[in-house]
């Protein structure tokens, strides 16, 4: 059976401590062994455990995350969080693996854990080979209810604008949301998705057939809104070329 990541997160403010949380339970692969406020206690956490990844602050009271880093004889790997640009070149000195700053969006985060998977994949680990082919996936997260829910990208065929909320289709399933459509648009950013109506946002690999006035999936048809249609039928016709 394989083994997770061990990794702990030292911060002194608890709402990125979730975030960080949240990001790696999204991930899969990792065990957060502890969460701690400062530099000390984190300290003693590393001599009791074989800690692989730190999620370190810098701005902590008592010990700086950056003074942290030096008083350790052998560090484990090390991803700096934090809200001030200014220690980026010493974090590099220091050989940390990424440098995050705050508010950490989720997929640069998904770009500094692939750094770490792919430095220790050198080492030939095959933990390390699985977590980074999950990590590797798209996906987005949206609130539901009272849950926040993981979608891979893949998965989604279009997204549907209603009056109070938003409907993703899936391949399995449709998933009520009451983010606007706008910003779930923005998500789904560089990923081969398009508006193509006011209410409406489709994936372009899952569209089986389409018109001058509508597009279809599997038996779902969606109509090309007028201010879209232009830009729709080209994109369309251009991806056949």
């Amino acid at each position: 059976m394989k083994k997770n990541i061990a990794c702990i997160i030292v911060d002194d403010e608890p709402l990125a401590i979730e975030v960080i949380e949240s990001y790696l339970d999204g991930l899969g692969g990792f065990d957060i062994l502890a969460r701690c406020s400062n530099a000390l206690d984190a300290y003693t956490v590393l001599q009791q455990n074989n800690v692989e990844l730190v999620f370190l602050d810098i701005q902590m009271p008592q010990l700086s995350g950056i003074s942290f880093i030096k008083s350790l004889h052998n560090p484990p790997k090390v991803i700096i969080t934090t809200a001030y640009r200014d220690y980026a070149l010493e974090g590099y000195e220091l050989d940390v693996v990424d440098y995050l700053l705050k508010p950490i969006r989720q997929e640069r985060f998904i770009k500094a854990i692939d750094k770490y998977l792919s430095q220790r994949q050198n080492k030939n680990t095959p933990i390390a080979e699985s977590a980074h082919q999950e990590s590797a996936k798209p996906f987005i997260y949206l609130k539901s209810e009272r849950k926040t829910i993981k979608i891979f990208i893949e998965d989604i065929l279009l997204i549907e604008g209603m009056k109070d909320y938003v409907l993703v289709h899936t391949r399995n399933s449709k998933i009520i949301t009451k983010e606007q459509i706008g910003v779930i648009d923005e998500k789904l950013a560089n990923n081969n998705f398009m508006r193509v109506h006011k209410s409406f946002i489709v994936s372009l690999e899952k569209i089986t057939a389409f018109s001058s006035s509508s597009i279809e999936i599997g038996k779902r048809e969606i109509p090309i809104g007028r201010i879209y249609k232009n830009e729709v039928l080209r994109r369309l016709m251009t991806s056949q070329m």
